[in-house]
Formats: structure tokens, sequence, C-alpha cells
């Protein structure tokens, strides 16, 4: 199939509109069928999430509303056979990963939890029995999921650090320890934990059913990042896991690190869709803003920024698109992964200074309607996705480690330590 487009308009396409931000006309690596589900997804999205995305921001809630409708697109198993709607690609599925997170970052990490980081781990590790029980409930949207790894005092060298415990006694389990940071862990209905067997100094998988007598979870307040993400303090205190709660395929932190390979890319789609956000926000601002008697995006300095941010956006999906269409050919490696996030994200972090700065002063507020009249920015604003940027470089690996994985596979020396 060949495609014949305008230097004015790179949007030409037989099936759908492009994203405008998709200079180099990447989403026509998408067969027809993933093409229009996306145009679909998208519709979905600028009608009923992005335009509310801002308030649930500021209250610091999850938009849990929208969790069966998210199931009716698809978009919580579209990756695993069990649940899959219709036969996709990764790279459709990185698209829909940077259409959700434009929406709203916040939304995009809830899904990138429940169905990237829990509904993987039980994929990659579970018994066909806990796969079956488990992965069509989750989804089609009837519970929530969650991934227990970080700790209060492990991020990074959760690999050797891991301080939860898991002691087998019998035919069930007894879990003490602490997490922190994890998503959706204020309301999930199950939660994967990740504790180190005190026999074997193994890293095991469990699934924690909730509530249950000695699991406590505490939602994180006072966030400036992510805000739409219930983020828990969770504690177990002597918690019962039965045997047959256990991921059955799991058994060290190699067939973790399976699970994290595999999500990682998405997450570098997902930084992708925050610097989309900030830059369709801060081109709407351009055009509408009008100082010395003509629209700022007449300047040139303003144009400079624009151009900066959209080649930052240019050169991610290229990255990323590639990086799925390895896991596609299954030969994408942990250090493919690390160099997708880790480069996309730091390219996301310049985007959406360089898009707050057009904004000005407009630039640091939600969007919605000011006192004094009219809107505060035309399209949406940018202090969103500013703010989100700074969680999407630090989670599921910082710059510095994944680089630091990117550096071990370049000189064949680990330097973590």
């Amino acid at each position: 199939m060949t495609f014949t487009l305008d230097q004015h308009d790179t949007r030409a396409m037989p099936v759908a509109d492009l994203l405008d931000a998709d200079f180099y006309a990447f989403q026509h690596t998408l067969t027809d069928a993933e093409q229009r589900s996306l145009t679909g997804i998208r519709a979905f999205l600028d009608t009923e999430v992005r335009p509310f995305a801002d308030d649930l921001w500021e209250r610091a809630e999850s938009p849990r509303h929208l969790v069966p409708r998210i199931a009716e697109l698809g978009l919580y198993g579209n990756a695993f056979p069990e649940t899959r709607q219709f036969e996709n690609s990764d790279v459709y599925r990185g698209w829909v990963a940077l259409e959700i997170s434009r929406a709203d970052p916040s939304l995009a990490t809830f899904i990138g939890v429940h169905s990237g980081l829990a509904m993987t781990s039980i994929s990659v590790g579970g018994s066909e029995e806990q796969k079956a029980e488990w992965l069509p409930k989750l989804a089609a949207g009837e519970l929530v999921a969650a991934f227990g790894l970080t700790e209060p005092g492990h991020g990074s060298d959760t690999a050797k650090g891991l301080e939860t415990t898991a002691e087998r006694r019998g035919d069930t389990w007894v879990l003490n320890g602490a997490k922190r940071w994890i998503g959706n862990g204020a309301f999930a209905d199950l939660v994967v934990i990740w504790a180190r067997d005190v026999a074997d100094d193994q890293v095991k998988g469990f699934l924690v059913r909730t509530p249950a007598v000695g699991f406590s979870a505490t939602k994180i307040e006072r966030k400036q990042s992510l805000r739409g993400v219930e983020n828990a303090d969770i504690v177990m205190t002597d918690l019962v896991i039965p045997e047959s709660d256990r991921l059955q395929r799991i058994d060290g932190f190699r067939d973790l690190a399976v699970v994290l390979r595999l999500t990682r890319a998405h997450v570098a789609w997902q930084a992708l869709g925050v610097g989309v956000g900030a830059y369709e926000g801060a081109l709407a601002y351009a055009k509408a803003r009008h100082q010395f008697g003509k629209p700022i995006a007449s300047f040139q300095l303003v144009q400079q920024k624009l151009a900066d941010a959209l080649a930052n956006i240019t050169a991610s999906i290229a990255l990323s698109v590639r990086v799925s269409q390895m896991q596609d050919e299954g030969v994408q490696r942990d250090h493919h992964s690390a160099m997708a996030k880790a480069f996309v994200s730091a390219r996301v972090r310049e985007t959406v200074a360089l898009c707050r700065e057009i904004c000005g002063g407009n630039g640091i507020q939600l969007g919605g309607e000011s006192q004094l009249g009219g809107a505060i920015a035309p399209g949406y604003g940018v202090a969103r996705y500013f703010a989100d940027a700074e969680a999407v470089y630090t989670f599921e690996g910082t710059y510095d480690m994944n680089s630091l994985i990117v550096g071990r596979s370049i000189t064949g020396i680990p330097a973590f330590v």
C-alpha cells in the first residue's frame, strides 16, 4: 500500500486522520483495522476523558467511573491471547498507550498498572488455572488490579534489596513487609505482591485478594504529579496467602524481569502521550493568544520552541515504534526497552518545559474558564502534563538506572554498585 503525503498536510490517509503530532506518519505502519480502532479510541478519549481530566487531577481522584467503558473498548485485554478482542500488534498497543496518555496520563498509568504490570504478571507467571480465574475478570473491568514491587527503602535496587518476606508454612505463605507508591493500591481488588522467600532467597509473586486480614493500604496524599493515580502505602503483617495464590511460574528476579521488560517499552509510549498532549495544548494556545497585535504563533522564538517540541516527539515515536516492532518479532531485550524509556522520558521532560514556556503564566494553571472571562488556554493547558512528566520520568526505572542497563549492554560491565 502506498500513500501520497502533501507537503502541507501529513494527515492524508485512506482510513482515518493521523494524529497531528505524527509528523512522519508512523501510524501508516498499522493495519487498516488497527487504524480504525485507534481512531475510535481517540474519539472516546477526546469526548469522555480529556475534557474532565483537569478536574479529576485537581481532586486527586482516579476515573473509576470509566473502568467498565474502557473494558468495552478492549483496552485492558488486547495484549493477552486469552482476552484479546482482535488480532493486533504491539505497535498498535503502543499507539493506544500514547492516545490514553495524551488524554490523561493518570488514566494511562491506571491502565498501565492494571493491564500492563498486574495482568502481564499473571499472564507470564501464572498457572493456567490462575490465568483462567483472573484475566477475564480483569479484562472485563469487573476487578481492578495493582502491582506491589517498590518498597519504602527500595526502588532501583529491588533485585537485591527487596525486604518483604514470604515464609512457607505447609500449604500457605506468610508475608511481612511494606510497599510504597503502589498505583491503584488504594482501591484494588487484587494486588500482585513481590516478596523474597526466606528459605531460598528467591523473589516470588503472590496474588493478594483484598480486603484481607494483615493487609492495609493507605492512599498517599499531597502528590504533585499524576494526582489522578491513587497510589498507596501498603503494610503486610503476618498476611496469610494460600499456595494456590502464588504465581506458579515465577521463581526468582529473572522471571520478574521479563514482566518489567515487556511493560517498560510501553512506558515510553505513555511518556510520548504526555509530550503530545502538552504540544497540542501549547500549539492551540500559541494560535489563539495575541500579543503586540498578532498571535504569538507568528513569532520566531515561539515557532522554534514548537519545532523543537515536535522534533522531540518525532524522534521518540521512531524509537518507540521500532522497540515495539522488536517485541512483535520476539527479539526485544532489556537494554532495548531501557533505552526507549530513558530517551523518550528525557525528551518529553524537555518538551513539556518548552510548551510551558510558550503558555507563559497560563502554563502553570490547569485548563478551564478564567474568572475574567474566556478559556485559560484554548484546547487544553499544559500545567497537568508539565507536572505529570516528572513522575513518568521516574517510574519503571529512573533515567539513570535505565541508562546503566544500556551501558551494561554496551560494555559488558555492570555499573550499578
